[in-house]
């Protein structure tokens, strides 16, 4: 993703557009704001059995209108400010029709804690969001309800919130002068949506046992996430357990058969399965789908800001994917492994952490990869040397299994994207950043420059 777009209030706007969530007494000219039938309702979470979760989580999708002059403030025209309450949410972020479609302007949200508190400065959302997603062409990508989208921003317990999106001057045929953009203004998404997301509450305690029910669809996706890890762990454990060097050299001769040569792996690191973060099996796509191997490993970061603790991570992992399915559109949680800044390692997307599992990642380059994302934003702030660490080890596991060099090169064909078109043989660094196959900031500026140390890190973890 590319990094947070900060706006300027002096910058010339077409359009405001804010969102009143609650319904205080408004004016009568702004009683068009309130939430209308159109609203989609809270979609609740599917059993707590099934997700491993205590409470169901939520989405709320409510549609955004134009502000009226009343809650304008300041000389620049259409400002809004709404200071709503009632909702209860830990994530937010804005969608809308059109996944080709870019938003060129800014969005901006301020959030009220749900607990008695001050309302958060306004925060930047980064806007950018098409350079995740599935490769073009595929049914992921051309399925009807895939959304354009921001990217989601964590805020933590929140019960009140304001938005506000805005065109900014300028576009193909701007020109900028002293400062300021000057030309056509470019018209916002049609189908503007805000999205709160409640991630509901923690997983389970470590010791709790697999209680998934054995009948009904919700059940056999259960089942079926949880089987496909059998090969790493019990079934329905809340985690993949560390393995030393040689008993991850015996599992690589195991899934892969007799290895010639010395067996270039890294010891398979602790990693945090899906029933562990409390994902609902009953939201994804039922099924999984494979490519043929593992050649690169792309990174990413999340973009969903750094206010977390490393206790809430599953909660924020759920939050993220529960807007990569409810409100994008996608079929699962688009990474294939997430990592948090105190170097925990997380199950993404379904269908086994040893699988060459097709993840919706990095567009164009999603074939014959795999995707790890470091949670948080990392174009102004550097990463975790705990979490640089877990890439290096994660790397050299994963990467390892399919026998590749995390220091080497390889080759990728394109599948269509904003850097190379489709079918082009590209040359990719075996552990490459987002930015390698996409024109975007992804993973940050700050996490991008320590790629290097991850790759010789995870070159040693490999015995190399």
């Amino acid at each position: 993703m590319r990094g947070t777009l900060t706006s300027s209030i002096g910058v010339t706007c077409a359009t405001a557009l804010a969102l009143p969530l609650a319904l205080p007494a408004l004016p009568a000219t702004a009683a068009s704001a309130r939430p209308s039938a159109s609203e989609r309702p809270v979609e609740a979470a599917a059993p707590a059995r099934l997700s491993g979760a205590g409470v169901p989580g939520s989405t709320r999708s409510l549609p955004l209108v134009p502000l009226t002059h009343e809650r304008v403030l300041g000389t620049a025209p259409v400002q809004g400010l709404y200071r709503p309450d009632g909702e209860h949410f830990s994530l937010v972020g804005v969608v809308w029709d059109d996944p080709d479609t870019e938003l060129h302007g800014s969005v901006q949200v301020r959030t009220r804690p749900a607990r008695p508190g001050k309302w958060s400065g306004w925060q930047d959302v980064e806007t950018h969001n098409a350079d995740h997603g599935a490769d073009p062409g595929t049914a992921e990508r051309q399925a009807r309800r895939v959304r354009g989208a921001t990217a989601p921003l964590w805020v933590g317990a929140s019960q009140g919130v304001e938005v506000r999106v805005r065109a900014v001057a300028g576009g193909a045929n701007g020109r900028a002068q002293g400062g300021r953009t000057h030309g056509p203004r470019p018209p916002l998404p049609s189908g503007l949506r805000l999205e709160l997301v409640d991630p509901g509450a923690a997983p389970p305690p470590a010791d709790a046992s697999a209680d998934a029910p054995r009948t009904g669809p919700q059940a056999d996706a259960a089942q079926a996430a949880w089987a496909a890890d059998r090969d790493t762990a019990g079934f329905g454990a809340l985690e993949i357990p560390a393995l030393g060097r040689r008993a991850t050299e015996r599992e690589l001769a195991r899934l892969h058969g007799p290895v010639r040569g010395k067996p270039y792996i890294g010891p398979r690191p602790k990693i945090v399965t899906r029933r562990g973060w409390g994902a609902d099996e009953s939201l994804r796509d039922p099924g999984f789908v494979y490519t043929k191997k593992v050649k690169v490993a792309f990174v990413h970061h999340t973009a969903s800001g750094d206010n977390y603790t490393c206790s809430q991570a599953p909660s924020v992992i759920r939050s993220i994917y529960r807007y990569h399915v409810k409100s994008m559109g996608w079929l699962d949680i688009g990474y294939n492994f997430l990592v948090d800044k105190c170097g925990t390692i997380y199950e993404g997307r379904a269908g086994g952490v040893t699988k060459a599992v097709l993840g919706a990642h990095t567009a164009g380059f999603n074939s014959d990869s795999t995707g790890i994302a470091v949670i948080g934003s990392y174009g102004e702030t550097k990463p975790s040397g705990a979490a640089v660490t877990a890439v290096a080890r994660l790397a050299a596991w994963k990467l390892g299994l399919y026998g590749a060099d995390p220091r080497g090169r390889t080759y990728l064909t394109s599948g269509g994207g904003n850097l190379f078109p489709e079918g082009k043989n590209v040359r990719l660094n075996v552990l490459s950043g987002h930015r390698d196959g996409f024109a975007t900031e992804c993973p940050g500026k700050w996490l991008y420059a320590k790629l290097g140390t991850a790759r010789s890190g995870a070159a040693r973890y490999q015995g190399r």
